[in-house]
């Protein structure tokens, strides 16, 4: 997965592109380690003036492996931005997966069903 992180309004420092890598390994396991898939991440300060509150925002954006999912979190820590941001992002990236797996198996025992009528020696026939 290719990752691109901007920031607007405050600075780059190497940590926090190394926390943001560790914390999107998990989004990009899940994603079958396509290596086409684009993830755009922006890290943003909202205000100047403010000094509580929340004034952080973390988005996350993929593209790829057949998806196309965003997330955002603001948040009063950068650091707990990311960390909100990527809960975001793996949940759907979950329930995807279950949908999929899901109607897997419901069309699988459709087909069975279709299968155990379609076989006359199945049924024993009392004479």
């Amino acid at each position: 997965m290719n990752t691109n992180i901007k920031m607007t309004n405050t600075t780059m420092t190497p940590s926090i592109s190394e926390y943001v890598a560790k914390r999107l390994k998990k989004a990009g396991n899940l994603l079958s380690g396509d290596q086409s898939a684009q993830c755009d991440v922006e890290l943003a300060k909202t205000t100047s003036h403010h000094n509580k509150g929340d004034i952080f925002k973390a988005e996350v954006h993929i593209v790829g492996a057949g998806k196309n999912l965003y997330a955002s979190a603001e948040k009063n820590d950068l650091y707990a931005a990311i960390d909100a941001v990527r809960d975001d992002i793996v949940r759907e990236l979950k329930a995807g997966k279950g949908k999929r797996l899901s109607y897997i198996r419901r069309s699988g025992a459709r087909v069975k069903d279709m299968v155990k009528g379609l076989w006359p020696w199945g049924k024993k026939i009392k004479v």
